[in-house]
């Protein structure tokens, strides 16, 4: 009896002291983090942000599931800047070179810095970028030997795997890289890529216009080397075999995004998911040609809303879902004319690509930089929650350290600030102040938005975008004027020289935090 008796005190003082192991290790349980970032999709470009002329059903389904901000970032107006923004923590405006790049751009990322994906690394996730690249690769300075292994890009920024093109799907070399590695290329035929001046002798879109199925606009840029049938900014010659066509971007970003999944769903990832859509030349599958009212930018709208679609499927799948943080957000605002002449002004009338927003894609006013943001994980965030939090992508860097405990450098991610708890939904507050970049530089402080005076047009008459320029300063109250209709500097006087001087501030002192 007594042996009996302490064999089970036994069992079950075992039982308690294993149970908060138990619970311990379900706390500390590392989500899985999926950031899947579109390519010029606007804020009115969703049905979950008020569009009516086209439905995207499985990117609203992480509204209804998670969480939907009206507040939400890119630092800046252009795809480069916002890249560099998110994946160092540091406004792109501090470093040279960082506007949009060439696709031969050497990489502008420093290799010895703290990164996004090596905050991930650093917590012991495997961590993939997949998907559009546009921040340079190789040496600085020097010129890119696309026939060899490429020493530069994003695995040395971090990426444990990386599968990409090099800039955008209208520049040349139009290939895809894994790795380090150009896939398919033929020894025997050489890549040649010049920005400066056209190289070897295949058909351009200025001289063979003829030949092209997607017509370039005139003045854009988009009638040099055609590949596919489509008019690239930059010359290539060599690579035929190793060049994409733009109707099976999409599925083969997909599948190597699926496969990652798939190959480590055992384990924490990060997977950097940057999607082809909605960036020009617009070229969708033909699963998705003709399949909108808008014609071609409807048509990539649609295969953007399935892809997002299919990786929640595959999280389904796989039983990953519940622990499973997945970010839907754009590198910055629509843009509808961008150099191809595929309708897109005229198909789109009765849709209001920025909703409420005045401005675009190049611009200093809301429309530029302020994009759809959408978040769900099943485990800590409430379905069907609404944000005005201000949040930035420039602030994952802090965050995710935060949320790993990870201390950092002071010099690491110097404009990034830790607001994991809005971005969770926990919180309604965000952070205090945001600089943006579109041509102009703004400063956004609670419900106020201050644009610096800037000299140059104020339509860009290419993309018929207003740019924001003006010689004057430009203040506006954003809680009683989303649209940005009535400049009130004028009227507030002190209120601009304030935040005018804070901006000032910011600029000079080399961080904000």
């Amino acid at each position: 009896m007594k042996s009996k008796y302490f064999q089970f005190l036994t069992c079950i003082l075992v039982a308690v002291l294993c149970m908060p192991a138990i619970v311990l290790g379900q706390k500390k349980q590392k989500p899985n983090v999926i950031f899947i970032y579109a390519d010029d999709v606007g804020y009115g470009d969703l049905s979950s942000y008020g569009a009516t002329k086209i439905s995207t059903p499985n990117i609203d389904r992480l509204a209804k599931e998670g969480i939907r901000f009206t507040n939400a970032h890119a630092t800046s107006a252009t795809c480069t800047p916002s890249r560099f923004a998110l994946m160092t923590g540091k406004y792109p405006w501090r470093q040279k070179g960082t506007g949009v790049l060439p696709g031969d751009a050497s990489l502008i990322i420093p290799t010895e810095n703290l990164t996004l994906p090596r905050v991930f690394q650093n917590a012991g996730y495997k961590t993939a970028s997949v998907g559009k690249w546009h921040l340079g690769l190789g040496e600085n300075n020097k010129q890119i030997n696309w026939n060899k292994p490429i020493t530069k890009g994003p695995n040395e920024t971090g990426f444990d795997y990386a599968f990409f093109f090099p800039a955008t799907s209208d520049r040349v070399p139009t290939v895809f890289i894994e790795n380090h590695e150009v896939q398919g290329l033929d020894s025997e035929d050489p890549i040649e890529v010049d920005y400066s001046k056209k190289i070897g002798n295949e058909p351009t879109g200025k001289e063979n216009p003829e030949l092209l199925k997607l017509p370039a606009s005139l003045n854009h840029g988009h009638n040099n080397t055609i590949v596919n049938g489509i008019g690239r900014i930059g010359w290539m010659t060599g690579g035929k075999q190793a060049r994409w066509t733009d109707e099976e971007i999409a599925h083969v970003f997909l599948s190597k995004a699926e496969q990652f999944i798939e190959q480590n769903s055992k384990n924490p990832f990060f997977l950097y998911f940057s999607l082809n859509d909605i960036h020009v030349p617009r070229m969708p599958s033909t699963q998705f040609k003709g399949k909108s009212s808008m014609g071609l930018r409807g048509d990539v709208i649609l295969q953007m809303d399935w892809t997002v679609g299919e990786i929640l499927k595959k999280l389904d799948e796989l039983k990953i879902a519940d622990n499973t943080l997945i970010i839907f957000s754009s590198d910055n605002g629509p843009v509808i004319d961008d150099g191809y002449a595929d309708k897109a002004v005229e198909l789109s009338k009765g849709h209001k690509a920025a909703g409420a927003l005045r401005g675009g894609k190049y611009s200093a006013f809301e429309g530029g930089s302020r994009v759809p943001w959408l978040a769900r994980w099943p485990q800590a965030i409430k379905p069907g929650t609404e944000s005005d939090a201000l949040i930035c992508q420039i602030d994952l860097m802090a965050s995710f350290s935060h949320f790993f405990q990870q201390k950092t450098e002071s010099n690491d991610g110097v404009d990034s600030y830790n607001v994991m708890d809005a971005m969770l939904g926990k919180s309604k507050t965000g952070r205090a102040f945001l600089v943006k970049q579109g041509g102009a530089l703004s400063l956004t402080q609670g419900t106020w938005k201050y644009i610096e005076p800037r000299e140059g047009k104020a339509v860009q008459e290419l993309t018929n975008t207003e740019t924001g320029n003006n010689p004057k300063p430009q203040l506006f109250d954003l809680s009683k004027d989303l649209g940005e209709k009535t400049n009130l500097a004028d009227k507030y006087p002190a209120k601009v020289k304030t935040m005018s001087a804070e901006l000032e501030r910011i600029r000079e002192a080399g961080r904000s935090r």
